[in-house]
């Protein structure tokens, strides 16, 4: 598994990396599908025994450089991305994949979000690093929200305007998107990071780009705690994407 403060993992299938169905329309004959290679972006703060929770969702069902150091680059990939900061680093994961002539054949089949993307909101992002900074010292903790909060303020008056003329903003660049493969949005009404209407602003704008797209709301659950609070659920949407995703 990755190092805690890089934010994901990879989740490889157990060998091999066929799964068999019965399959009339073959006379019999058994049709196999790809079980696909899970990424896992995390959101800021979390640690390898976060993900490991996710990740075992996917092994108990059986970056992009670490796929060819694994010779898995053929496999079917499915992201599995976390709040904003796993949104961002799947926002430049996107443009590699459009872009660098090494990647353009990788094979990705889906994306689920849990809990975000969400559009500028400094209150959620006090929260969050509020959450992140829990362990340090109360004062501490309190210094560096003021010191964000501050740097964050002055940023978007002075500095915005001017990165806007050549910088487009990660939630912007991800509703209009050129990926086409499915994705499915789990989120909460609840959360008190991520506003519930930034996530189905976006579900409303790849919808508008003809993707096809699910979202589930999980009403009461908090900032990435659906798995936590609805674990057969969280578990059963993901699994069952997923295998629509490799049999499209």
């Amino acid at each position: 598994m990755a190092r805690a403060e890089l934010d994901y993992t990879i989740e490889i299938p157990d060998q091999p990396c066929w799964s068999q169905k019965d399959s009339s329309s073959q006379g019999g004959k058994e049709a196999r599908t790809r079980q696909p290679v899970v990424i896992l972006l995390g959101w800021g703060g979390c640690r390898d025994k976060n993900l490991a929770k996710y990740s075992a969702i996917y092994h108990k069902r059986k970056l992009l450089e670490l796929l060819f150091d694994y010779e898995i680059e053929q496999e079917p990939l499915l992201f599995h991305v976390f709040s904003n900061a796993g949104a961002m680093l799947y926002r430049y994961v996107l443009e590699l994949l459009q872009t660098h002539g090494r990647f353009c054949h990788l094979r990705v089949v889906g994306a689920i979000f849990d809990s975000g993307p969400g559009d500028s909101n400094l209150v959620g992002a006090l929260r969050a690093l509020s959450a992140v900074l829990e362990h340090r010292p109360a004062m501490l903790r309190l210094l560096l929200l003021v010191a964000f909060a501050l740097v964050a303020i002055l940023f978007h008056i002075l500095l915005a305007p001017l990165t806007g003329l050549f910088h487009t903003h990660f939630y912007d660049r991800l509703q209009d998107a050129g990926s086409c493969w499915p994705e499915l949005y789990l989120y909460s009404r609840a959360d008190a990071v991520i506003r519930a209407r930034d996530v189905e602003l976006m579900v409303e704008a790849r919808l508008g780009h003809q993707v096809v797209v699910h979202s589930v709301d999980f009403v009461s659950s908090a900032h990435v705690s659906h798995l936590r609070d609805y674990p057969t659920y969280y578990a059963s949407l993901c699994v069952d994407f997923m295998h629509n995703c490799v049999q499209c």
